[in-house]
């Protein structure tokens, strides 16, 4: 921890957050692409959280477990992107000591919380569709908010005890973030005094936080796809398939990106990859989640053609009325 021998270094009151600094011909370039990805990551995040809580076809376990990732989701997009985007924008890349905390601590709440939630929701398609007969008692209403409140509140605590150690430290300087938003691993490289407990137990969390929901959600599918293939219908069968792949796909690359950012040492010769690795699990998967998961389902494609019909009779209705 920080001891009184660090006493006569200046502490810092703000850092700079490097981001894309060194790219400045693409600044304005990079500030369109990301506001597109941020709205659409929004709309699409909300447009499923409305449609989960206007339609009652969509009050099931499976929906409820969507509802709460969209929701997750716009509060994970907006816990960084909002911050890069002015950045981009005014190129005033400076954050206060607390801004910097508190993003780290809504970003790793958030994270976390999102590891265990697709663990929690791979664990429901097991249920679903390997053991159908046993699927209602299983995940019942009771099954599925202990899963919600146990993910929340695991990221909470584990995050908070991380943020109590982090203030026990002082900054000193050099006051030069080389990434686009406030993590815990470059920070710690800012730390006046000895950081190797936070530093391994930061290891440990992100171990914890990564592994076991990875391998449970890989389990899970794996189990999936064995049962899938066992479906007589080629048709049933190809779509299923489809479906469950594309799941796996964007929970490996959600995972699989965090696991090497967090457990394995990246050099600074590398660092360029770090960024490019960490958009994959902050921009990319907070946009693919709602299509990938629920914009593609068919209850879901009936419940949005229901409200646009409903939207359009309302509109024609509302005209005839002003003539």
């Amino acid at each position: 921890m920080a001891e009184t021998d660090w006493g006569n270094q200046t502490a810092i009151t703000e850092f700079i957050l490097q981001g894309f600094g060194d790219l400045p011909d693409l600044q304005i370039l990079l500030f369109v692409l990301f506001l597109v990805i941020y709205i659409a990551t929004m709309v699409g995040n909300s447009l499923v959280m409305v449609l989960i809580v206007a339609d009652q076809n969509l009050h099931s376990p499976m929906y409820f477990f969507l509802g709460n990732l969209s929701c997750l989701e716009t509060c994970y997009s907006s816990s960084i992107l909002p911050r890069m985007l002015a950045s981009l924008l005014t190129g005033d890349r400076t954050i206060s000591v607390s801004g910097c905390i508190t993003q780290m601590y809504f970003f790793g709440v958030l994270a976390a919380t999102e590891c265990c939630l697709l663990a929690a929701m791979s664990y429901d398609r097991y249920l679903a569709i390997c053991k159908p007969l046993h699927y209602s008692t299983l995940m019942n209403a009771r099954s599925c908010l202990c899963l919600v409140v146990g993910s929340w509140l695991s990221g909470w605590l584990i995050t908070t005890i991380l943020i109590l150690f982090i203030l026990h430290f002082i900054f000193c300087g050099p006051n030069e973030i080389d990434h686009f938003y406030c993590d815990v691993s470059p920070l710690m490289k800012l730390c006046c005094g000895d950081t190797c407990l936070i530093v391994m137990f930061q290891f440990m969390v992100s171990c914890v936080f990564t592994l076991p929901p990875f391998l449970l959600t890989l389990t899970s599918y794996v189990c999936i796809i064995a049962t899938i293939l066992r479906i007589p219908s080629a048709t049933g069968r190809q779509k299923a398939f489809s479906t469950c792949s594309s799941h796996l796909i964007v929970v490996t690359i959600f995972y699989v990106t965090l696991m090497i950012v967090y457990m394995l040492p990246i050099p600074n010769t590398l660092r360029v990859l770090k960024k490019v690795l960490s958009l994959c699990y902050t921009v990319l998967t907070p946009l693919v989640n709602p299509l990938i998961y629920s914009l593609r389902n068919r209850e879901v494609k009936e419940a949005l053609s229901k409200v646009l019909n409903q939207y359009v009779a309302v509109t024609l209705r509302q005209k005839g009325l002003s003539h």
